[in-house]
């Protein structure tokens, strides 16, 4: 044997005696799960360990048979995750209330993290936002986006025409200063005003402007069935967005809405596939359920359409039908809360039309729409690029008839589309839920369940996880999670809340 060799075989050794010495760990933690099965949001199948923590961090993962902890707790052979991120939620518009800024609708479910100002919406100073956060203390963390309508309304107000080179440059500058503050990227709502008055060259530039900070552009899209341009087209401008701006680009709540649309999954699949294959970084997110949610007037008059019978007509014809409406919050008569547009409009003896223009007329209307395919759900879902999203907000208790979604959108993921119809399977819907969008969204040592990342942890039984909440009886909190730790601080204790408000607002 030569020189050369015994020195190549002193350094592998060195190199083997390396990899299998493991850092000091501490024999003493703050929280200590044991008996657990630990699923690291990777989409590794689980493996039995203890998971002891040490103020906001894990600190270590494995047979910790001789640590002690302050406190213990004991998983009872459930797994152990990383806590779920929510990219697409409205909950900071409720979280604000002292009443709901623990957001227990959110934790109940696993929700330890969630994205805030989509769809083009949210505040424009963010530094207010953040401190309005801040102060009175929050149960998650929360990431914040800067919205595209909210610049533009700022700057051009509801103007349907393209700005001045000084209007786009104004709103370019919005957009810098948010990612100043901290945002993760830029949020669009291309199917609403002023949004839709937006050509795609303008949201280019501002999502170039994003993505010089390194955040992302994530959208709803201009169309999500066949109001204008199409659901595919309007797929594909977020595919030549993220391409032109050199940025990553999202699908929001990806879906192909009204019984029109159905089956187009498959091309919006094929053109995402087609992009990633060459070399643009497009993903998507979605909801699991049928029904989306909107205002009344955004899904019959929009793109700021006038009170015309006949426009009404033909998008109840896009979503269904009347009896596919079913109306959520109404202040004007909350009798109506829970009713379809077909009983309101029989009730009164006018047509669905008529009716719809009355209630828009009356006050501000939202609603629970029926209009998406399982066949779309399932093969959108199953796609490695597909996160999870609620698209839901937080509201006080009784307040209408919200969306399920709210409640019961990663509970239900879990329960429906793994345990039962078996459309994922577990790890993938685990990974769908947290190490894939903290790296999307670049979200540092989140979503991961391993030594040095934030204690953002989830226990629960994927046997009894379950959505409890449904269209008549959405305010219902998920079932099947007995723990949750946010930031290291017990937030879920064995199924009951405590009172602490660990949250952070997070930053780019």
């Amino acid at each position: 044997m030569s020189a050369m060799h015994r020195v190549w075989i002193g350094v592998i050794a060195a190199i083997g005696v390396t990899l299998t010495l493991q850092p000091a760990q501490p024999s003493r933690f703050d929280v200590l799960i044991r008996h657990a099965r630990v699923m690291d949001g990777s989409g590794n199948p689980w493996l039995r360990a203890d998971v002891g923590v040490s103020g906001d961090r894990i600190a270590a993962v494995g047979r910790l048979d001789a640590a002690t902890a302050a406190r213990i707790i004991d998983a009872r052979d459930q797994l152990v995750t990383p806590g779920f991120v929510d990219v697409h939620s409205h909950a900071a518009d409720g979280i604000v209330h002292p009443p709901l800024r623990q957001a227990q609708p959110l934790l109940a479910q696993g929700v330890t993290t969630f994205v805030a100002n989509p769809d083009g919406g949210g505040p424009v100073d963010l530094a207010a936002q953040r401190a309005t956060l801040e102060k009175g203390g929050i149960g998650p963390n929360v990431a914040l986006l800067i919205g595209h309508g909210s610049v533009r309304r700022a700057v051009m107000g509801d103007a349907n025409r393209e700005p001045t080179t000084q209007e786009l440059d104004r709103m370019i500058e919005l957009v810098r200063r948010g990612m100043r503050d901290g945002a993760f990227g830029l949020s669009s709502g291309l199917f609403y005003v002023p949004g839709s008055y937006s050509k795609t060259d303008e949201v280019i530039a501002l999502a170039k402007a994003a993505g010089e900070a390194g955040g992302l552009y994530t959208s709803h899209i201009r169309d999500e069935g066949n109001y204008n341009i199409g659901v595919v087209a309007a797929a594909d401008e977020v595919i030549g967005i993220a391409e032109q701006a050199h940025v990553i680009g999202i699908v929001s709540h990806m879906k192909a809405l009204g019984p029109e649309s159905w089956g187009l999954s498959s091309r919006m699949i094929a053109n995402i596939d087609s992009a990633r294959g060459r070399g643009v970084q497009v993903f998507a997110d979605q909801y699991p359920y049928d029904a989306s949610s909107t205002s009344l007037r955004a899904a019959l008059l929009p793109l700021g359409a006038g009170p015309d019978e006949a426009i009404v007509r033909d998008n109840l014809k896009r979503r269904g039908g009347p009896d596919s409406i079913l109306i959520a919050f109404f202040k004007p008569d909350r009798s109506l809360e829970g009713k379809t547009l077909s009983e309101i409009a029989r009730a009164r003896g006018t047509s669905p039309e008529r009716t719809a223009l009355d209630l828009i007329a009356q006050g501000s209307a939202s609603i629970v729409s029926f209009n998406m395919s399982a066949a779309d759900i399932d093969a959108i879902m199953t796609q490695p690029y597909t996160m999870a999203s609620s698209d839901g907000g937080l509201v006080e208790p009784g307040a209408g008839r919200p969306h399920p979604r709210d409640y019961g959108a990663f509970a239900r993921r879990l329960a429906v589309y793994v345990r039962q119809r078996h459309v994922v399977g577990l790890e993938f819907a685990v990974r769908s839920m947290t190490s894939l969008p903290a790296a999307v969204f670049g979200i540092p040592d989140r979503g991961a369940l391993r030594p040095g990342a934030f204690a953002d942890l989830v226990v629960f039984d994927p046997d009894r996880i379950e959505d409890r909440a449904t269209y008549t009886e959405p305010q219902q909190l998920a079932a099947g999670v007995s723990y949750v730790l946010v930031n290291g601080v017990v937030v879920l204790d064995d199924g009951k809340f405590t009172s602490a408000l660990p949250g952070r607002v997070l930053r780019r």
